[in-house]
């Protein structure tokens, strides 16, 4: 059988229909209970301690005959398997034993619960001695599970059966259907058997979303939300599709569980910006963002979308109103998220369901999000991906990442992701079209940044110092000392420095957002109660009252983005150069984190550790002697900054009041472009076991 990849319904035929008698087994299967049909027309539906949901909306494949026998026993929906018999002469039980035995250990959708019913189907490719058959094994072994609905393809022999057993044999199955292998919820009526996809829903305990996703299945690449909750924690419940769906698809992104921050349009959903004001006046996205509709025609599935700081604010923990802050699954399960991008750095620390997060990165919000999670997060060079169809903070600052928390599958998705076609018009970010080689020397030089290192925690240092060490092993290096704020301060006076960068880059982020988001909000709010001020969080309430439109002007943006222009290119001419070898000379290191102390989402535990000496830090904060916080680096010089996770140290928690562990990041740096050069030398690293895959849970290794 060939399998398509393509969203049409499918129709097939019965060829005949015929009573079906199994034997009593001792194996019992959990029951199928319904639990709710939701707004929309789906199932939701619980087989053992497990919630599922079921789009019977838009099914996968209709099969249409004469199914009144099975249909006679059948409640309104069954829990249902498709196999399919690769190159199988005789079918056993030994052979449909292994097939389930492997959907068990590589899918956590599927369980022997859905052996209710069957459909096999050939799917053999080479030709044998004769038609590939069932023998009493195969049979048997179905029976062990009360199978209730067995469906065989035309083209598999009946001899060996029981004379007393009859099945439904379908035709038409080697015609080319979407009809993949793996469990559905099926209904049977007296002329057809309805095959929908299903989802596992699962608790996001940490409340790291929003709510649930998943495709509507309609033929126009819209989404549904899943309108279901946990009521006794009050979680949001998020699907996730069985893997086996994607076993035969050979798109590079094919089966992945993406989360998505509500800035980007999906198709048929709200964009929030994580404001219940915006939301008010909101209506569904009529397309979905470039960007994200790029994962999807990967392969890549979105789950969800997740919290973040309301209008991607800079927002401490204590300062959220309209969601309840998201909860770290690290150390004692009190640490910040950070703020913009918070929900996905904590939602890839917290759930091994989840595969990747998209963000966006204006002034730090993929980068510190990553940093107090442990994990693998980035801010990409400035172009690197377009922002079309997503809510805006500064368009020529704004910039799109993802999380991840294995290096070689986050490079994997980096450089599948972001493709040439997709680049920023140079129009909106004010730089020259942007250059990324495909492949580049490696950097000779490890600029280690001392006006933001080292660490204040001595312990975090030296787990620093061991993988710059390592760096300098694998790849020769050298390490030069480099007090940054020094070298722009010595630069002539035609050079911006960061006072004047600084400004520039308020000016374009100040007016985007304004003229875009806050204004339009302002004044329907305005329209519809009473002329109030709509409510907004305390990082975004003061700017946007003070907003003065006669100092932000179209000329004021224009030497904005001049000033940021002379400074990159200032930068890329004199500290991150490239050479005929090599993208970029040299890297940056330095810390977006905390300094390998805790920072906790709740302001009295910060303030107390901070005053007891460097028992906690606040986030965000400019060491002494900086001239500028690092995490304006790159927003200011369009360079590329990745977060990497390289260790862990203790910490005694002052909520569990116990010994802790807290990742330890580092970030590294590189010239505008070489991202992919970047990845590169990260994934070296990982093949000599300096860097490795992070767990999920209460320590990152």
């Amino acid at each position: 059988m060939r399998l398509l990849h393509h969203s049409s319904r499918t129709e097939l035929l019965l060829c005949a229909s015929l009573a079906l008698a199994l034997p009593t087994t001792t194996t019992k299967r959990a029951p199928w209970r319904h639990l709710q049909t939701t707004t929309y027309g789906d199932v939701a539906f619980g087989l053992g301690n497990l919630t599922y949901l079921a789009n019977v909306r838009h099914p996968k494949a209709v099969l249409k005959g004469d199914c009144s026998a099975s249909a006679s026993v059948a409640s309104s929906l069954a829990p249902f398997t498709v196999i399919y018999a690769d190159a199988e002469t005789v079918i056993t039980g030994a052979y449909l034993e292994a097939v389930v035995a492997r959907y068990l250990e590589g899918d956590d959708v599927f369980t022997v619960d859905f052996l209710e019913g069957v459909l096999i189907a050939n799917n053999a490719t080479t030709t044998g001695p004769g038609s590939p058959r069932l023998d009493d094994s195969a049979l048997d072994y179905l029976m062990s599970f009360s199978a209730k609905h067995l469906f065989l393809d035309v083209s598999l022999e009946r001899s060996g059966f029981p004379s007393e057993v009859a099945v439904n044999y379908i035709a038409g199955l080697d015609g080319g259907i979407d009809l993949p292998p793996g469990p559905y919820a099926v209904s049977i009526s007296e002329s057809t058997i309805s095959l929908g996809a299903v989802y596992r829903l699962y608790r996001d305990s940490y409340r790291n979303f929003i709510y649930g996703t998943y495709p509507s299945g309609d033929g126009q690449g819209s989404f549904s939300p899943v309108e279901i909750f946990q009521p006794r924690f009050w979680d949001p419940m998020i699907p996730v599709p069985s893997r086996i769906y994607y076993w035969g698809d050979p798109r590079p992104f094919a089966g992945y569980r993406v989360a998505i921050k509500d800035l980007f349009d999906m198709k048929g959903l709200i964009t929030s910006g994580g404001s219940r004001a915006w939301a008010e006046f909101a209506e569904p996205a009529n397309e979905t963002a470039p960007s994200i509709q790029r994962i999807i025609d990967l392969g890549g599935i979105l789950i969800g979308k997740y919290k973040l700081a309301q209008f991607a604010s800079g927002a401490d923990p204590w300062g959220w109103q309209d969601a309840l802050y998201p909860f770290n699954p690290r150390g004692d399960g009190w640490l910040t998220c950070s703020a913009s991008s918070s929900g996905g750095g904590c939602s890839i620390a917290a759930y091994d369901w989840l595969d990747f997060a998209i963000g966006s990165d204006t002034g730090s919000s993929m980068r510190r999000p990553a940093a107090v999670s442990g994990t693998y997060g980035n801010r990409p060079s400035q172009g690197l991906m377009t922002l079309k169809r997503v809510m805006p903070l500064g368009a020529a600052t704004d910039t799109a990442g993802v999380f991840a928390r294995d290096v070689h599958a986050w490079a994997h998705f980096a450089k599948h992701w972001y493709a040439p076609e997709l680049h920023e018009d140079p129009a909106v970010t004010g730089l020259s079209a942007l250059d990324v080689p495909a492949s580049s020397g490696f950097p000779k030089r490890i600029l280690y940044l001392t006006d933001y290192l080292p660490l204040r925690n001595p312990a975090a240092e030296e787990v620093l110092q061991a993988f710059i060490r390592d760096v300098v092993r694998v790849f020769g290096m050298t390490v030069e000392n480099t007090n940054l704020t020094a070298v722009v301060e010595a630069a002539d006076d035609s050079v911006p420095k960061y006072d004047a960068l600084g400004n520039a880059t308020g000016v374009l982020n100040r007016m985007t957002q304004y003229e875009q988001v806050a204004a339009p909000l302002i004044a329907a709010w305005a329209e519809r109660h009473g002329g109030r001020f709509p409510p907004i969080d305390p990082a975004r309430r003061p700017w946007w009252r003070s907003h003065n439109s006669s100092e932000h002007t179209r000329e004021a943006y224009a030497a904005a983005l001049a000033t940021k222009r002379r400074g990159v290119e200032w930068f890329e001419a004199e500290v991150l150069r490239a050479t005929p070898e090599s993208c970029s000379e040299s890297i940056m290191l330095w810390d977006i984190g905390t300094g390998g102390l805790p920072s906790y989402r709740e302001r009295e535990l910060v303030e107390a550790g901070a005053a007891a000496g460097g028992a906690a830090a606040f986030l965000a904060e400019t060491p002494p002697g900086a001239g500028i916080n690092g995490a304006s680096l790159c927003p200011i010089y369009g360079c590329v900054d990745m977060t990497v996770p390289i260790g862990q140290v203790p910490y005694r928690s002052n909520v569990t009041f116990v010994e802790e562990m807290l990742p330890v990041t580092v970030s590294v740096v590189a010239r505008r472009g070489c991202d992919f050069m970047l990845w590169d030398m990260l994934e070296r690293l990982a093949d000599e076991g300096v860097l490795r895959t992070v767990k999920t849970g209460r320590t990152a290794f």
